[in-house]
């Protein structure tokens, strides 16, 4: 795989970046670069994609948000790095606004996509808690934590009004085991059903998020363990299993009780890849690189991937 960079970035202890910009002699770089870095030392663990080319990556390290292009491979901050912030799953509303799961702070955060200012901070839950992934329906946000049987849900009203944060306990086939629990969560288009992974079993769930009644999705023999973000498009689930350096791709049924493994995608750019979503035909995730001897001197970088013929 060829390995175009346009641009370097470097992340210093104040949260700033600075872009180095290519000298002028060089070759025009292709468009769609096959990995783009986020600069020394961001570590990121969720990634949105919005309109236009437009992605956003958060930092578990400084709390800060970057916004790039997936076209060009260049990018900036959004939101500068904040003390006590750690930012992991991202998802995008159709007011422009970024909901942020704010790992083991308990928080939820809300952000302008287009100038990021903190529209709001909600404070979900206490230790022990990490709020880890959230998908966002037409009428709520839902945020998983990974060490409680619950999901949190932020009502959405009439003109994008956002209401007082809400806690759903998780019933039926659901039970919290020890390590990381729930993970990535997404959505039907209707807003009806989530699914949702559970990282230390591999399992896959529904969530009706009326109820928090669960239900198991079969897998057959197979399961997803060190699953982590997941993105549903239509009835195909991509999930990514960290460790594992691969996206297991899952064929649902079209009531969601079951699914078929078709493949997993590997790249040799993966390096604890943790989040995903897409653009048309391409796939996105972020390398994590958990695990580092010197995390703060590394760099880290949004990998690119193809979804499967036909899928």
């Amino acid at each position: 795989m060829i390995r175009v960079l346009t641009m370097a970035a470097a992340l210093t202890a104040g949260g700033v970046l600075a872009a180095v910009a290519a000298p002028a002699s060089e070759k025009k770089p292709k468009a769609f670069p096959e990995t783009i870095s986020l600069g020394q030392g961001f570590q990121p663990e969720g990634i949105e994609v919005g309109k236009g080319n437009t992605f956003y990556a958060g930092s578990v390290a400084s709390g800060a948000l970057f916004r790039g292009n997936l076209r060009t491979g260049t990018g900036s901050l959004l939101v500068q790095g904040g003390a006590g912030r750690s930012l992991t799953g991202i998802e995008l509303d159709n007011r422009s606004r970024l909901f942020v799961a704010g790992a083991a702070g308990g928080k939820a955060y809300v952000f302008n996509a287009k100038t990021g200012a903190e529209i709001r901070t909600y404070t979900l839950a206490s230790a022990p808690t990490f709020i880890n992934d959230v998908v966002v329906t037409e009428n709520a946000a839902y945020f998983t934590d990974s060490q409680k049987a619950v999901l949190y849900r932020i009502p959405i009203g009439s003109g994008g009004a956002l209401g007082d944060a809400q806690t759903i306990p998780l019933t039926g086939d659901f039970t919290l085991q020890p390590g990381f629990n729930l993970n990535g969560i997404d959505a039907t288009k209707n807003g009806k059903t989530l699914i949702a992974v559970q990282s230390n079993t591999g399992k896959l769930f529904q969530i009706d998020p009326s109820s928090g009644v669960t239900r198991l999705i079969s897998l057959g023999a197979e399961s997803v363990p060190n699953g982590d973000g997941i993105l549903l498009d239509g009835k195909t689930l991509y999930v990514v299993q960290n460790q594992n350096n691969r996206v297991a791709v899952i064929a649902l049924t079209p009531n969601l009780a079951s699914g078929r493994l078709v493949t997993r995608l590997s790249d040799p750019d993966f390096a604890v890849p943790t989040t995903i979503d897409d653009l048309g035909k391409r796939l996105y995730a972020v390398n994590a690189r958990f695990g580092l001897p010197n995390p703060t001197t590394s760099d880290y970088q949004v990998v690119q991937l193809r979804k499967p013929k036909g899928s």
